[in-house]
């Protein structure tokens, strides 16, 4: 159960890490990721079962992803709709694309390769420990580069200081849809790794998860507070296995499993509260004190 809470944490660490490109970053909540991670599974599992390799499948999903972050972007900063209603909208539209693609409410990957299998031969779990490993490792490393790069720089100080970045020339909208695209582009990646190892797509599979990438995301912060940006990536992954580490143990305590969104969001609330109170009972944090 341990092993298999940590494959867990390691997967929807994708998750949190698109979650974290624009929330964090850029400032402000996008509710594509609702639409964007089913949209990655159903895209992935219905080209596996036509055929196509599972590492392909993947990109086809990031590609999907990506095109969701791309409508938002433009709704956003084009069409001047507000960015929490212009996610709306997209989640909404993806309901019909992921019809539209599996032809059905649901698609199993029964009896077709995943791409787990590689390490078929590792002990149960620990296949999805190293995929999960390897995909995030690729996945923050690039992330690293674009962020040291003049336009992963632009793209930070948009986030930073908005009106100051466009007076030194920034280009902020296009900014934004950068943003959105590779961060739902990551996080419907994270749909087609999580779809994988469940065995299965399903249309309303994206209901909650923003929640549950924003638990990563905070849990880590909370863990740890004065980091560099590398390290603030890895502590989503920690904070992520935390995460589900806390909901085995909900689990093991005996709680009804059928409830385990309310824990989920329970848990969330008190890490969104936690440095509120560690403000007023002038505790230090885990990595140091509070300046």
């Amino acid at each position: 159960m341990l092993v298999s809470a940590i494959a867990q944490g390691l997967l929807w660490a994708v998750l949190g890490i698109g979650i974290f490109t624009t929330y964090r970053i850029l400032k402000f909540p996008d509710l594509t990721a609702e639409g964007s991670f089913p949209l990655g599974s159903a895209v992935a599992v219905t080209a596996i079962v036509n055929g196509l390799h599972p590492l392909l499948a993947m990109l086809l999903a990031f590609a999907a992803g990506m095109g969701a972050g791309l409508v938002t972007g433009l709704l956003y900063t084009k069409g001047k709709v507000p960015v929490i209603l212009s996610g709306i909208l997209v989640m909404t539209g993806s309901h019909s694309v992921m019809l539209f693609v599996m032809q059905r409410s649901n698609l199993s990957l029964l009896n077709f390769p995943r791409v787990y299998d590689v390490f078929s031969f590792l002990p149960n779990y620990f296949d999805v420990v190293v995929v999960g490993l390897i995909v995030l490792v690729g996945v923050i490393s690039l992330l690293l580069f674009f962020f040291y790069t003049s336009l992963g720089q632009a793209y930070i100080a948009t986030g930073d200081n908005e009106n100051m970045a466009r007076s030194f020339g920034i280009q902020t909208d296009r900014m934004k849809i950068i943003g959105l695209v590779f961060s739902n582009g990551i996080i419907a990646l994270g749909g087609a790794l999580i779809a994988q190892n469940i065995g299965y797509a399903d249309v309303n599979g994206g209901t909650g998860v923003i929640v549950i990438g924003l638990a990563s995301l905070i849990i880590g912060e909370v863990l740890f507070k004065e980091v560099t940006l590398g390290e603030r990536l890895i502590s989503i992954v920690i904070g992520s296995i935390f995460y589900q580490l806390l909901l085995l143990g909900v689990i093991r305590l005996g709680f009804d499993t059928t409830y385990i969104r309310i824990y989920s969001a329970s848990i969330l609330a008190v890490c969104l509260m936690v440095p509120q109170l560690r403000t007023r009972l002038n505790l230090g944090t885990l990595m140091g004190r509070e300046d």
